[in-house]
């Protein structure tokens, strides 16, 4: 049996908004954490007070390897206050209960949706 497994990344900067979008495929793993976070960090440099928001698409996503759960904790718990809105589309049960953990870590609004449209739409309002 084939295990699909890879990472999209996006990054876009505006003044001190961040746009960071994510498709993540199969489980990801510690290695993909050494990836995501300094792009992440370098993305926020020299900022003041960023203000990130995530979209992350989970349709093909499996979760995460324990490692890899730890390194989501502690990108959590560093940059949790810079998070504004985190938008994850999937169509799993159980990350709508990821997503109100995820919450907990994170200074505004983290939201699970069916539909990506319906994501982007959320994600721009103000």
């Amino acid at each position: 049996m084939i295990k699909k497994h890879g990472l999209n990344l996006g990054i876009s900067r505006v003044d001190n908004h961040v746009f960071l979008e994510l498709k993540a495929i199969g489980k990801l793993s510690h290695e993909d954490y050494q990836t995501i976070t300094p792009l992440l960090e370098s993305a926020i440099a020299g900022i003041d007070n960023p203000k990130i928001n995530v979209l992350i698409d989970a349709t093909e996503f499996e979760g995460w390897e324990m490692r890899a759960l730890w390194d989501d904790f502690k990108l959590g718990l560093k940059h949790g206050r810079e998070f504004q809105k985190m938008a994850i589309v999937g169509n799993k049960k159980w990350m709508s209960y990821a997503v109100k953990l995820g919450s907990w870590f994170i200074a505004g609004n983290a939201k699970k949706f069916d539909d990506l449209t319906d994501a982007i739409v959320w994600l721009n309002k103000e």
